[in-house]
């Protein structure tokens, strides 16, 4: 029993176990935002607040499952978060730690849009709270509530710009990660910092914008998870920056 515990905790103590699992958690947060996205893609109606509704009723489970693919995802990523944490402190304790935090606040964000994902139910449920509403504001406080979720979601993204930046420096810096990798993840915050900031700026300049500035997040985040979970780190660098790294703290 005890050769089966020991061997249990080396493979989730070791740097390949580690990767692997980010890139599914990676994977399965990219796959279940995708179609998240996707189902307000098809029932939400710009600027027509009556259609949007009427699309929610009559499709009310695939918007539950939206709902439930939005939730999923974020909580994929701040398993990715953990998981990338633990990489990279080896390479930089403090800079790993401030962009877990970026990422955790912005995983908070995006739970609050959850919430105001949800109150699209409260508003078209019936009830005494809601009799006191006309339909046409109850419609109304369908298409604010999404909206509100688009700008928890879009300020969430700001912070995961910065994040996607912190850890492009991380990888850059390290040496059981490829260089490039580091590049295209840094790439890919700068993408997401310029198109977010538009967005919420300026919405009718973000529209104009081309499709190339947007690709880098795309692109990067790509990079990354197919990285970690085809190939993963090269673990005996990792080990020999982690014995430098403890052996360093120990001199402080």
């Amino acid at each position: 029993m005890s050769a089966t515990v020991t061997a249990i905790r080396a493979a989730t103590s070791s740097p390949q176990f580690k990767a692997r699992m980010a890139g599914v958690f990676y994977l399965l947060t990219i796959v279940t935002a995708m179609f998240a996205i996707s189902v307000l893609g098809r029932l939400v109606v710009d600027n027509d607040a009556a259609t949007t509704a009427t699309n929610i009723l009559g499709h009310e489970s695939l918007f539950r499952l939206g709902f439930a693919g939005f939730l999923i995802g974020t909580s994929c990523y701040v398993g990715v978060t953990a998981l990338l944490y633990e990489l990279l402190t080896p390479v930089n304790r403090g800079v790993s730690l401030l962009a877990a935090f970026f990422s955790l606040v912005g995983c908070t964000l995006w739970v609050l849009g959850c919430v105001f994902y949800l109150a699209v139910f409260v508003a078209l449920g019936s009830s005494h709270h809601t009799s006191a509403f006309t339909q046409e504001q109850l419609q109304a406080l369908v298409l604010m509530s999404l909206e509100l979720n688009g700008l928890a979601f879009s300020v969430g993204m700001i912070l995961f710009g910065f994040y996607c930046l912190l850890i492009g420096y991380l990888i850059f810096r390290s040496n059981f990660l490829p260089q490039f990798l580091g590049i295209l993840v840094a790439f890919a915050g700068m993408g997401h910092l310029f198109s977010t900031f538009a967005n919420l700026l300026s919405p009718a300049f973000a529209r104009l914008l081309p499709l190339y500035v947007k690709l880098p997040g795309f692109v990067g985040e790509l990079s990354l998870m197919l990285w970690l979970l085809v190939i993963g780190v090269n673990a005996s660098r990792w080990k020999e920056r982690l014995a430098a790294a403890m052996e360093a703290a120990s001199y402080r």
